[in-house]
């Protein structure tokens, strides 16, 4: 099944037509569909697709050989190995002179470590001859620290020879949650908490089934793909993926500051650590939205990016004991159920802030947004700030069973006050998020005033 990525398909037809050589860079994390993506641009193109492996120069080389001579020159010609690189690409420049052809190299890093030349030679004959055919090269790679560095950074090789370039993201909550409709809209939200928007991930979701039994089953589970998958992802990536995991807990867990990072695993080089997580995407150190210089706040927190991640380790990797021995359904009815819509909380949140985006570049709000995020200080603190050029809307967003009070409505008009000394908004204006509606002052209140907008559940869910 292949959902949404309209936007990345328009964006590889609009190089597709070009009429001139393109060098194209998608990257990102595993498991996020690249290949997918690819092989879905391709399906009605002259191409040549190549996945390469963790293996060493001379295989690699000749699977690629196979791979070029199959498509270019016919099946039996597969078996016939280049004796360089060059003269691989140096095939592919005669065969792309006035005629378009694809050319994808997945898991290009892996290439690149096997033969670290590659980039270079690639570089030169790309200057000299594929640049002024009609090739279309795609590298692609899930290493994106590597990639980066490899490809995009000032100092690679082909530095400067890209055409374009995307990072591609998880999928966010409203295609996401197209992999599970038949569930109710609350259970689309804890779905999304559990699994996030990695498409691989999203596909072990049978929502004929309720939801604790998808748990159950794909993930705490022995011996399954997802009850796996972390640990797996993080040893192949990382050289210390002890310290690695000590600190992914340390956030899973609710410690979000640097100090109580370092307090929790014993690091003291736990910045560095940091650092890496973020260049893979794991995590990410997100400040208050009236912060003018981000690089420099001294209020950032640290929030794991991939909500799965961060399901695996809150329950997953802490119990791996009772886990070990059979008790996945035990572990999520004393361990998971009882937390689930706390859990789920954070990511209502992240629901809300992708939903206003939506709204508000839809024309939806009362102004254009230009930047949305959280806000806190000291013990106060605001779900969502949606700010605009002159404006601001106040959010608080409330994941529980009974309806929102204008006791809420009091505190966010109370924080306003504090954020206002931050902002001095022009216009100022107010809402409310909720997954169980809204008591009678509520609605009254905000059918009386201009500045008052309420959300409940299924507005957010399904969309603007």
């Amino acid at each position: 099944m292949f959902i949404d990525r309209q936007t990345e398909l328009h964006l590889l037809e609009e190089r597709y037509a070009s009429n001139r050589a393109e060098l194209f860079v998608l990257y990102g994390r595993r498991r996020v569909g690249k290949t997918e993506l690819l092989t879905q641009f391709c399906q009605d193109k002259r191409h040549v697709f190549f996945v390469a492996d963790l293996d060493v120069e001379p295989v690699l080389r000749a699977a690629l050989s196979a791979a070029v001579n199959t498509t270019l020159l016919g099946p039996e010609t597969g078996g016939a190995v280049y004796s360089s690189w060059q003269d691989i690409f140096m095939l592919l420049a005669q065969h792309a002179q006035t005629e378009r052809l694809v050319v994808v190299l997945d898991e290009f890093t892996y290439l690149v470590d096997a033969h670290p030349p590659l980039a270079s030679t690639l570089q030169r004959i790309w200057d000299s001859h594929l640049a002024h055919g009609q090739l279309m090269l795609i590298l692609c790679g899930s290493y994106v620290g590597m990639m980066e560095k490899a490809v995009l950074g000032y100092q690679a090789p082909l530095y400067g020879r890209r055409t374009g370039q995307y990072l591609l993201e998880p999928l966010g909550f409203h295609d996401a949650r197209a992999f599970f409709p038949a569930y109710d809209l609350a259970d689309q939200v804890r779905a999304y908490a559990i699994f996030g928007g990695t498409p691989a991930y999203l596909r072990t979701i049978s929502d004929s089934r309720p939801l604790p039994d998808n748990v159950v089953q794909h993930v705490l589970t022995r011996g399954t793909f997802l009850y796996g998958e972390t640990r797996f992802l993080l040893q192949q990536e990382l050289r210390e993926p002890r310290n690695y995991f000590a600190i992914l807990e340390a956030i899973a867990s609710g410690r979000t500051r640097l100090n109580e990072i370092k307090q929790a695993t014993g690091l003291s080089g736990a910045t560095a650590y940091l650092d890496t997580l973020q260049g893979l995407r794991l995590v990410e150190r997100v400040v208050p939205a009236t912060e003018s210089q981000p690089h420099k706040s001294r209020r950032g927190l640290y929030r794991l990016c991939d909500h799965f991640f961060r399901f695996w380790f809150r329950f997953v990797h802490p119990n791996l004991s009772l886990l070990e021995q059979g008790g996945a359904q035990i572990a999520f009815d004393t361990l998971v159920a009882p937390q689930l819509d706390s859990f789920s909380a954070p990511i209502f949140e992240e629901i809300c802030r992708q939903f206003l985006w939506r709204l508000g570049l839809a024309g939806g709000l009362p102004f254009l947004p230009l930047r949305i995020g959280g806000w806190w200080q000291s013990n106060e603190e605001i779900d969502i700030v949606v700010a605009g050029q002159d404006a601001a809307l106040l959010v608080e967003c409330k994941w529980t069973g009974k309806p929102v009070g204008v006791d809420i409505l009091r505190n966010l008009e109370r924080k306003a006050r504090l954020v206002g000394k931050q902002m001095d908004p022009q216009r100022l204006f107010y809402g409310l998020c909720a997954r169980s509606s809204f008591t009678p002052q509520v609605e009254e209140a905000a059918a009386q005033r201009e500045d008052l907008l309420l959300f409940d559940l299924p507005h957010i869910v399904k969309g603007v």
